[in-house]
């Protein structure tokens, strides 16, 4: 779990909304809670500034968006920097000889800096089935929700198919808000006047340490049951609540991600193990019953406690703590640390093991879209362990996944408490006289990804 994280009511200076800002309840554009707050421009991407001055330059309206403001409140390092303009895709191609336009339906910039960084620069969108509520009353002041936007009702009933299936459009600052998941996801920052322009209540909820769907939580996650997923993933990876109304939804709604797009589900589960958080994020989908849509095998191993059950906390701990030592393993690592236990119960005593697992992983490698040579090196991998736990290692050290191979095999040993052969802590210089003739082999050290 993370360190605590800075109290924002101490760390983010801010002042009173503008009190001149009015809201219509959608007739014109709303007003934004408008927070001073200076962000150190070493703090940010250079690259991202850059985009963002010149669009600024030409007469367009640019702000850093989303996950980048968000965690930049929490005082923590965005991983990427993204931009929302008033300028069409078109536009910014004129302004920057490094950028492509891309998308067929939805076009968006991309702008190109050297070491294939690139600073992803969209067109504020809006969703144009969907208008907007504004709160007022006492009970919104006291709440600091006075101005919060939302999306308005829509027909919920049960027999309504809500799941996004359409393109976005153009649309206004405001619109662009309301259209995104949490509230801590709809905030933008002005480089330019030193600003948080919060339209949906994102720092009184950053203030709270909580995670909320812009708008109904059950409406928001029958448009889109990945922000099931999503929402495991914030709360795990920054220390966040979850809203109580949220948390209800994802359990009314969890079986709604059958309807999802499958390889849109495996991103997210690989994103809950990369992320640092990978053992709450896991326990989270437990938790709720999420596991037992996306992974059914895998819960039913967890919820019968089988024999090495509890192992798994142990190996996404370690997965955990490469992750903070900047060495995460590959992907086909990480599925295979995941289903190791259920894979194990099943493989056991069969004469075939390759076969055995192809018939495990047939129907978990349809329901989640898993791509042919990443089921094909989890394969060999976790058909590898029985060999690697008698030390005996013979030609393996030779073979393109014994380096993965050798990584789930320290995991386990952490796991259960046992040391970690060296030939594990680092597979990629293997000593081994008895098997390689006495002389040390050093591998070529592979890219990890």
């Amino acid at each position: 779990m993370d360190s605590v994280h800075p109290d924002i009511d101490e760390s983010l200076p801010m002042n009173d909304p503008d009190e001149d800002a009015e809201v219509d309840n959608g007739r014109s554009a709303p007003q934004p809670r408008v927070y001073r707050r200076s962000i150190s421009l070493s703090r940010i991407d250079p690259d991202a500034v850059k985009v963002m001055r010149r669009l600024n330059r030409n007469g367009y309206t640019a702000y850093l968006v989303g996950g980048g403001v968000r965690d930049l409140l929490l005082d923590r390092q965005p991983k990427d920097f993204d931009v929302a303009t008033s300028a069409r895709p078109e536009e910014v191609r004129r302004l920057f000889r490094n950028c492509r336009v891309i998308g067929r339906r939805f076009r968006l910039a991309h702008i190109l800096f050297g070491a294939g960084k690139i600073i992803e620069t969209a067109t504020f969108r809006r969703d144009p089935m969907q208008a907007f509520e504004v709160a007022e009353g006492e009970f919104a002041e006291e709440m600091e929700e006075a101005g919060r936007l939302t999306p308005a009702p829509k027909d919920r009933g049960d027999d309504v198919d809500l799941l996004i299936r359409h393109d976005n459009v153009f649309g206004e600052p405001h619109e662009d808000a309301i259209r995104r998941d949490f509230t801590i996801n709809g905030l933008f920052y002005d480089i330019q006047n030193e600003e948080v322009i919060d339209y949906v209540g994102g720092v009184p909820d950053l203030r709270r340490h909580l995670v909320r769907t812009i708008g109904d939580p059950d409406v928001r996650i029958r448009e889109d049951p990945v922000r099931i997923l999503r929402a495991i993933k914030f709360s795990a990876r920054l220390d966040l609540g979850i809203d109580p109304s949220l948390y209800d939804a994802m359990v009314e709604h969890r079986s709604d991600l059958e309807r999802a797009a499958r390889p849109r589900v495996l991103e997210e589960v690989l994103r809950l193990l990369r992320g640092g958080a990978a053992h709450r994020s896991l326990w989270l989908a437990w938790d709720t019953g999420v596991l037992s849509i996306i992974l059914p095998e895998l819960a039913s191993f967890l919820d019968d406690d089988a024999p090495g059950a509890d192992l798994l906390w142990g190996r996404l701990d370690g997965i955990d703590r490469r992750f903070s030592r900047g060495r995460l393993p590959r992907d086909a690592v990480l599925v295979a640390a995941l289903l190791e236990g259920p894979l194990s119960e099943w493989m056991e005593d069969a004469r075939d093991p390759s076969r055995a697992f192809e018939e495990f992983f047939g129907e978990v490698g349809v329901r989640l879209a898993v791509p042919r040579r990443m089921k094909d090196c989890a394969r060999s991998i976790v058909v590898a362990q029985k060999r690697l736990r008698t030390g005996k290692l013979g030609t393996l050290p030779r073979r393109d996944f014994f380096g993965d191979a050798a990584t789930l095999h320290a995991l386990d040993c952490e796991a259960e408490g046992r040391p970690v052969p060296d030939w594990a802590a680092d597979p990629d210089v293997v000593e081994d006289a008895g098997d390689l003739g006495g002389h040390r082999r050093r591998r070529r050290r592979r890219r990890r990804g």
